[in-house]
């Protein structure tokens, strides 16, 4: 019994103590653009503004269940909205062979894919293709979104239709939205990207307005946001 209750209060504890956080704030769900705010240690390192899913955002599945109300749109595959909630970011990738990061890294050859086929048992998994994949999206394009991206955990029980390869990528244009990924200029990403780091529990807090001062309380770490100040 002890022992569960550790576990209990462990998680938590883990869990918000996140030492870099990506905070990402749009005004309300049918937009896609927001603002996004990189911290470590409590420190603003960046700001920038992002592109969100064409259709704006809805509630994903994460790593916390934060407040909804009924009547907020739910993430599904295809429905081109970027997920909210807290994700983990779990991995980098990109075109070229070598790196120096310090989070894992995918070099994206043209056999590594992600697949989005709600019935197959790689759902949301990123892949070498074997021939028998129905539906998903190749990892090395033939443009520069993909040059280097962040892998954002959303859905990682693969739930049925809940959405699938989200991702942190170069954007198309200034204010060119996306099929449910965040993007954002190659300078930041390169700078986001330059940071992060495994050791640190990097994460991604995508959210819309009205819910900042739940994520202040469980992640006092972004105390020094300019949404407090709106």
């Amino acid at each position: 019994m002890i022992k569960s209750i550790l576990i209990l209060i462990i998680f938590p504890i883990f869990l918000f103590s996140s030492q870099q956080i990506i905070l990402v704030v749009a005004d309300n769900f049918h937009v896609s653009k927001a603002s996004l705010e990189f911290f470590e240690d409590e420190k603003l390192l960046l700001n920038a503004e992002v592109n969100l899913g064409e259709n704006g955002m809805a509630w994903g599945l994460g790593e916390v269940k934060l407040k909804q109300k009924e009547e907020d749109p739910i993430k599904y595959e295809g429905d081109r909205k970027a997920p909210s909630g807290v994700f983990k970011l779990t991995n980098i990738f990109g075109y070229a062979h070598k790196n120096s990061y310090k989070l894992p890294y995918l070099y994206a050859s043209k056999k590594l894919i992600c697949v989005d086929d709600s019935n197959s048992n790689f759902y949301n998994q990123i892949i070498q293709a074997n021939g028998e994949e129905k539906s998903f999206e190749f990892m090395k394009r033939s443009d520069q979104q993909y040059k280097y991206g962040v892998v954002v955990a959303h859905n990682q029980s693969a739930e049925f239709k809940r959405g699938s390869c989200i991702f942190l990528h170069i954007q198309k244009s200034i204010n060119s939205s996306t099929a449910g990924c965040t993007s954002m200029k190659e300078s930041v990403l390169k700078k986001i990207i330059s940071l992060l780091d495994k050791d640190k529990n990097p994460i991604l807090i995508q959210i819309v307005k009205s819910s900042f001062g739940e994520i202040l309380h469980l992640y006092p770490q972004v105390k020094n946001s300019k949404f407090l100040l709106d």
